[in-house]
């Protein structure tokens, strides 16, 4: 049966309980959205608070080009006193599509809320009326208003892990407002961690030695002073691995370009290694310093003497995790160790690993831990690849669905082949 919503569910007031639903109109209520996850979160001493900037651009049309094909709204739940006990914000977004949808489906994201199912749902009953008026059939969350690589997934494992940069956090029980609701497992999300000291398996100095042993195979880490050179290599590889897969577009060389210029203040050149072969690019190994690391110390706030902050933190603070943000071989290297050989040929440096009469020693490395972004269950090849090189899943995250038809079918995200 099709749940009701009833049209007091997008009323500033509740009536049938002491709690007030404000959607965001002004710069205060949207101060106030920033204010919940701060609030809720500050005394769990694993949370690290995002910077104001990263959320507020994800609502601000200027800055957010995912408003010119969609567009986004948000509200925050104050209790009978005032206090603020929840938030949550919904999105339309034409280009959102998934392998295998077949209804609109819209989302949700920034939800956070107190450990009270009654305040959960209302939260989510006026995302959900607020999308059905925008003709979608059913909501995903949560997720983003924009690219996947920021504010995605719910944490379901790894609670006591602090968040990497733009990583959601939420304490356990909201796995419980979710699924209490309905909402039901669309795809898991999962991170690799590992120590840096950690030896590689063995088969991944075998499988290099033999593409080493190839002069046609080469290897270089990116130099800021070439990043248009390495913004054209990465185009060449995402665009040859990814792009088609899962809903994922070709990207342009100069949208890269752009994207590579505004991580040159972060980028660790040690860490971000290509391989070609024949001179042609055909597999990249992308990492950044966790800059959680050092925002943690920002509190939240990224104006002018905060950036200096951040300069100074940056040039007198030892950043000891990076974390992995792209992996990828040509579809003509897979299987053929074209991984191994680019994962080894960076080891050389994070590592300090040595190679010497066909032994693979490891030297001193230049971080201590190493997490990897989310891969989605769905794709099982990557998860082997990532499962090979850490083994340990430090975190799961879990996008959740929600069919406004309940009597339609769930079905998951479909594997990719």
């Amino acid at each position: 049966m099709v749940k009701k919503y009833p049209s007091l569910m997008i009323q500033p007031v509740c009536y049938i309980c002491p709690m007030q639903l404000l959607e965001i109109t002004t710069p205060q209520l949207a101060k106030d959205f920033i204010r919940v996850n701060v609030e809720l979160n500050n005394a769990n001493p694993v949370y690290i608070r995002p910077l104001n900037k990263d959320v507020n651009e994800v609502f601000d049309r200027k800055k957010n080009k995912t408003f010119r094909h969609g567009e986004a709204t948000r509200w925050i739940l104050k209790d009978k006193p005032g206090k603020l006990i929840g938030r949550i914000a919904a999105f339309v977004n034409k280009k959102y599509k998934n392998k295998g949808d077949d209804v609109p489906v819209g989302g949700i994201g920034f939800f956070d809320c107190i450990n009270d199912q009654a305040a959960a749902d209302m939260l989510f009953d006026v995302a959900n009326h607020w999308l059905m008026q925008k003709g979608m059939e059913a909501m995903d969350g949560p997720i983003n208003f924009g690219e996947r690589d920021r504010w995605w997934g719910l944490v379901v494992k790894g609670h006591e892990i602090p968040p990497m940069y733009c990583m959601n956090f939420n304490p356990s029980y909201y796995q419980q407002l979710f699924e209490n609701y309905g909402f039901r497992n669309f795809y898991n999300q999962i991170c690799f961690g590992m120590k840096a000291s950690s030896r590689l398996m063995q088969k991944f100095y075998d499988r290099h030695a033999e593409c080493a042993r190839d002069p046609n195979f080469s290897s270089a880490h990116i130099k800021k002073n070439q990043l248009d050179k390495f913004a054209k290599d990465f185009t060449t590889i995402y665009n040859k691995a990814w792009a088609g897969h899962g809903g994922l577009k070709q990207l342009e060389e100069k949208v890269v370009r752009k994207m590579f210029q505004s991580m040159k203040p972060v980028l660790d050149e040690r860490i971000n290694w290509f391989i070609y072969y024949k001179g042609a690019p055909v597999g990249m190994w992308i990492n950044l310093p966790d800059l959680n690391q050092w925002f943690k110390h920002l509190n939240g706030k990224f104006d002018f003497l905060h950036k200096l902050k951040f300069l100074w933190l940056k040039a007198t603070m030892k950043n000891k995790k990076f974390t992995g943000l792209v992996f990828g071989i040509v579809p003509e290297f897979q299987g053929k160790g074209a991984d191994s050989y680019v994962i080894v040929e960076g080891c050389k440096v994070v590592q300090g690993l040595k190679i010497e009469n066909g032994r693979y020693e490891l030297g001193k490395p230049i971080y201590e831990d190493y997490e990897m972004q989310w891969i989605g269950e769905f794709n099982p090849k990557m998860v082997n690849v990532a499962e090979a090189i850490a083994g340990n899943r430090s975190r799961i995250l879990t996008t959740y669905r929600y069919l406004f038809d309940r009597t339609k079918e769930f079905k998951p995200h479909p594997i990719l082949l």
